[in-house]
């Protein structure tokens, strides 16, 4: 028989929930935190078969069978090992390696990464509350970290010169090397990680397997993560799991937010479930990860473009991971805030609001198609079914992509193919400026062209050809530059009373968040005011 060492079994546990491999041979019901079910090894007719899916084992009360995904396939199916592995692997879309056990000699060197690891992080703590460490310090104690909260998370600070490099110059070069903390150049060894805010990344055993280095001089790109290594895969680690799980399993559900300071901030203002995928975007691993701990998930992304897009791809990924029981849901923080952000402005209550108005995965799956289709045309709504077909294929249980396809068809009926006519509204841009002004700046321009250059950067926004021609007009250089500053006062204040409006709104809204910007505003409306009816009174 074939042998296979841990790495490829456990991959098969982590692609795989065992209430899905389970829920292929017995119908499961979900009660606390096991699914129950009538066992497949003996007769019965009350439930006494349990699953948990977090531990990734089943056990009979009633006959005593007790397993993983690998023994159930084996047992149910009547086959052997190799054959489960191959079933299994199948099922999780993995390809058959040819491995061998782990020699004792590879898990000796795996326990040294951790050593060198751990020692790192010490020195990086130690390197924080030194005077090199003083902006780093004070950079992660404006974001509103205690120092409770940097020692729990075991935050550090890589220094500019080679402090990894140098502290373990006995050590063998190919096993430093290996953990990813060091390069080789030309001239010797230099440390990955230098001036950075250091993040410690930790595997679900609460381990250190990596680290994600955050820029503190405005450099890009802000974070840099360790490379894959043995013992880290960027793609299938998540941020903050070790400290969450259990928080997870308590509110029955988790919470994906964008970057590692978010997700900190979550776990220690109300949000203990709270986690973050690392350095990359959502992926299907992430996904299954926090699957087998909970299939409950609120992704919550930024209300701008960038977080809409990384909403509609976290709903395709995770479109074949949802049941019947699953609650997939949507939030979004507006205003170019993150979560850290409404934490420290607004509080708690502010980003519990946000949290409690997320919108279901069904409605967030209708809205961006009506968004993306243009479903006021035959065409337009081809292509939508099109679109909501291939997202409604990818769902796994039959019964729940039927429940899928009939929502989606009674929408379609009642919003879409109920054709009313609309009146045709005709819009007509107005020029940003009169006739009158538009002479005036062009004739400023030609007679003064010291003027024009000293306020090109405004004047270039007007959409004016100078180069026209314009009546003459009796202006001296000095009423020419005040009728140009005047104007370009005026539209500042155009601007300020659009955005007053906009933010008053989402005041009304309820985002008390927004309250602080509206009273800038307010001031802002003001001085420029009085500068312009000083300008004007000269």
């Amino acid at each position: 028989m074939a042998n296979y060492d841990r790495n490829f079994t456990d991959e098969l546990r982590a692609r795989l929930s065992i209430v899905d491999v389970v829920g292929r041979k017995v119908a499961l019901n979900k009660k606390g935190q096991n699914y129950w079910g009538c066992c497949p090894f003996h007769n019965e007719k009350t439930p006494s078969f349990s699953v948990n899916e977090e531990k990734g084992f089943y056990h009979c009360f009633g006959c005593g069978e007790h397993g993983d995904i690998i023994s159930f396939v084996m047992k149910s199916e009547n086959i052997d090992f190799v054959s489960a592995i191959k079933e299994l692997a199948n099922q999780a879309g993995l390809k058959m390696p040819d491995y061998k056990p782990k020699s004792a000699q590879q898990i000796a060197k795996e326990d040294s990464y951790f050593d060198i690891l751990e020692k790192a992080t010490k020195l990086y703590q130690k390197k924080l509350y030194e005077p090199e460490g003083k902006i780093a310090l004070e950079y992660i104690k404006n974001r509103g970290f205690t120092d409770d909260m940097i020692k729990k998370y075991r935050i550090g600070y890589a220094p500019k010169n080679n402090l990894i490099a140098n502290n373990f110059v006995n050590l063998k070069q190919d096993s430093l090397l290996s953990t990813g903390l060091v390069r080789r150049g030309e001239y010797g060894m230099y440390d990955f990680f230098r001036d950075k805010l250091m993040f410690p990344i930790f595997n679900a055993s609460g381990n250190i397997v990596a680290f994600s280095g955050r820029s503190l001089d405005g450099s890009e790109p802000k974070y840099i993560n360790t490379t894959d290594t043995i013992l880290f895969h960027k793609r299938k680690t998540i941020f903050g799991l070790n400290f969450a799980r259990d928080a997870i399993h308590r509110a029955n559900r988790s919470i994906i937010v964008e970057g590692q300071i978010d997700a900190i901030q979550m776990q220690n203002n109300g949000f203990p479930e709270t986690v973050a995928p690392l350095g990359t975007a959502l992926t299907e691993d992430h996904i299954a990860l926090l699957c087998k701990s909970n299939r409950n998930i609120i992704f919550c992304f930024d209300g701008d473009a960038a977080g809409q897009k990384a909403a509609e791809r976290a709903c395709d990924i995770v479109m074949p991971f949802i049941r019947d029981n699953s609650d997939i849901k949507f939030a979004f923080v507006s205003g170019g805030k993150d979560p850290d952000e409404i934490l420290k402005k607004s509080g708690e209550t502010a980003m519990r609001k946000i949290i409690d108005s997320a919108e279901s995965l069904v409605d967030f799956l209708w809205d961006i198609t009506n968004k993306n289709f243009l479903v006021s045309t035959p065409g337009g709504r081809s292509q939508a079914e099109k679109f909501l077909k291939d997202k409604i294929n990818k769902i796994k249980d039959v019964n729940l992509k039927s429940e899928y396809e009939q929502e989606y068809n009674s929408r379609k009926f009642n919003q879409w193919h109920k054709w009313t006519k609309q009146k045709k509204e005709i819009k007509i841009k107005l020029p940003e400026i009169d006739t009158v002004t538009k002479n005036t700046l062009i004739f400023i321009a030609n007679k003064y062209p010291f003027l024009a250059e000293r306020y090109m950067d405004f004047l270039s926004t007007l959409d004016i050809d100078f180069d026209a021609s314009a009546p003459e007009l009796n202006l001296d250089d000095v009423a020419a530059e005040k009728f140009i500053v005047s104007l370009k006062i005026q539209k500042y204040l155009e601007k300020l009373h659009k955005e007053k409006k906009e933010i008053t709104n989402i005041v009304l809204s309820g985002d008390i968040g927004a309250s602080s910007r509206l009273k800038e505003i307010d001031e802002e409306i003001q001085k420029y005011q009085d500068k312009l009816d000083l300008l004007i009174s000269i």
